[in-house]
């Protein structure tokens, strides 16, 4: 489901509360998907707070992300899940995810950001997605002074700052798991 070069995967040390799944048992194999989705939770809703923080101009990064739960990747006592977006509906997280560089003059339109072209090159086709940097060159107008990096936003990886709070959820899972079993 999750696509590999947009998903977050995170390693995350839950080697303190290994000692609680032996004390829990069948309860742990039980609670272990409730626990693996407030961990998830916490970060989808790190990473909704860091898309928010971003100047939006559709809102189909906010409307694109989403978790969702792995059952190939999940058994007995494993449950993983994916906090991703869906490439489909914002092409463009992956611009804003890692920056670019922009090469060639835009402005904004009603319809969104438009490249212009050379005025030589009115009434020629558009070159190709996969056409060499020189046709694109030739056809577009670059920018004054040259290329600019636009450094990214890490609204993904960002989200990785709240692994505290997620273990932290997860672990409060277990408790109530935990204090069921006694």
């Amino acid at each position: 489901m999750a696509r590999g070069s947009n998903s977050l995967i995170a390693s995350i040390d839950l080697s303190g509360v290994e000692s609680l799944f032996d004390d829990l048992g069948d309860a742990a194999e039980e609670a272990a998907r409730p626990a693996a989705q407030a961990a998830a939770q916490v970060f989808y809703d790190t990473a909704k707070a860091n898309v928010a923080r971003i100047k939006k101009l559709s809102g189909n990064l906010d409307k694109a992300i989403y978790q969702a739960f792995s059952p190939e990747n999940s058994g007995q006592g494993v449950a993983e899940y994916h906090i991703s977006w869906n490439a489909k509906t914002a092409p463009h997280g992956h611009l804003l995810e890692n920056g670019f560089w922009q090469r060639y003059q835009v402005v904004m339109t009603r319809k969104g950001w438009v490249t212009l072209a050379r005025p030589e090159s009115a009434g020629k086709k558009k070159p190709r997605r996969r056409a060499s940097q020189a046709e694109k060159d030739a056809y577009y107008l670059p920018r004054p002074g040259g290329p600019v990096y636009i450094p990214g936003k890490a609204f993904m990886r960002g989200s990785l700052r709240a692994e505290p709070a997620a273990v932290l959820a997860s672990a409060d899972v277990l408790w109530q798991a935990l204090e069921k079993v006694k």
